[in-house]
């Protein structure tokens, strides 16, 4: 049953000619599609708030006086096995995300242009099919997450309730990005309580921020279906800013960008982490001031382009977190 797909073409929106189409065996391309590898922007999304958390408690135990080398993988700066951990199960929880939001939208899918070629309403496999692939990619995050303590884990276990929720949002609130945000801004959360084996204001607050910024990120992401939405009654915060889109970005933008700079002073973090605060503010200020709201293909660049302000983030943490060890 596993191997009976049908590979009917990529999905519209993915990236051109990825080692998914090109590469994989036709059998493995629908579950490859059904997991969204070909578009690694969700994974890093749900990756950098637990790379995030994980420097910022770096930058907490260097300053003071609690960092201990204890291993090849403990070296200044975050938990090297604990990033490679959070990567691993970054790739299989959003595929398994992905693979549940499918089955639960599938009646959706099938009315909006963009997202009809998905592997479920396109035929290329079966709800049995996906529902086993499901379980595989969740039992892969199981196994990542018993490797850390016994607060992660069951921080880890308790981030499914938003992640369980969520696909049902757009269907009843306007809203749907912000429960988005509290699946996907989680790994604050788990990054920190990884290091530290509890939790403090710090990582609560990161969180806080993430959320503000993944609304702000998935209203552009919404954009490119709201005309559809609009048809088929499914809700967003694309349709309810409609053109008052870039105020609220700024408005959104800015709110996340004071979060994370209450979170590194929280963290008595130094000025390195503040310069990547502000550097990737302003790759946030780009974001709302170019952004066309009615330009599709545009939409889905900036979206992607907030790997870029992960990057920019995290690389600040890091080097305040080494200054802060030597």
């Amino acid at each position: 049953m596993i191997f009976g797909t049908k590979d009917t073409g990529p999905v519209s929106d993915a990236v051109k000619r990825h080692w998914v189409d090109t590469h994989l065996p036709s059998w493995a391309r629908p579950y490859a599609r059904l997991a969204r590898w070909e578009r690694p922007i969700g994974w890093w999304l749900l990756l950098w708030p637990c790379w995030w958390s994980a420097a910022l408690a770096a930058n907490a135990t260097a300053a003071d006086g609690r960092t201990v080398w204890q291993g090849p993988w403990d070296l200044p700066g975050p938990n090297l096995w604990h990033l490679a951990l959070f990567l691993i199960g970054a790739v299989a929880m959003r595929g398994a995300g992905c693979t549940y939001n499918d089955l639960v939208d599938e009646d959706i899918d099938a009315q909006v242009e963009r997202t009809r070629s998905r592997p479920i309403p396109a035929g290329q496999v079966s709800r049995a099919q996906a529902k086993v692939f499901l379980v595989l990619q969740a039992l892969v995050g199981l196994l990542v997450l018993m490797q850390f303590n016994t607060f992660t884990i069951v921080l880890g276990i308790a981030s499914l309730v938003p992640v369980a929720v969520y696909p049902f949002m757009k269907r009843v609130t306007n809203w749907p990005q912000f429960f988005l945000g509290l699946a996907f801004s989680w790994g604050a959360l788990m990054g920190w309580a990884a290091a530290v084996g509890s939790l403090s204001w710090a990582p609560v607050v990161l969180y806080l921020g993430g959320i503000s910024w993944a609304i702000g990120y998935d209203t552009i992401y919404a954009h490119q279906d709201k005309e559809d939405d609009a048809l088929v009654g499914v809700k967003s915060t694309a349709r309810l800013f409609g053109v008052f889109t870039k105020p609220a970005m700024l408005l959104l933008y800015t709110l996340a960008t004071a979060l994370f700079a209450l979170a590194a002073v929280l963290a008595d973090a130094g000025p390195a982490a503040f310069a990547g605060i502000a550097l990737g503010a302003l790759h946030l200020l780009w974001q709302a001031i170019v952004l066309d709201i009615d330009d599709p293909d545009q939409c889905l660049k900036l979206f992607r382009s907030n790997t870029t302000y992960g990057w920019i983030v995290f690389l600040g943490f890091v080097a305040d977190a080494l200054i802060l060890w030597l």
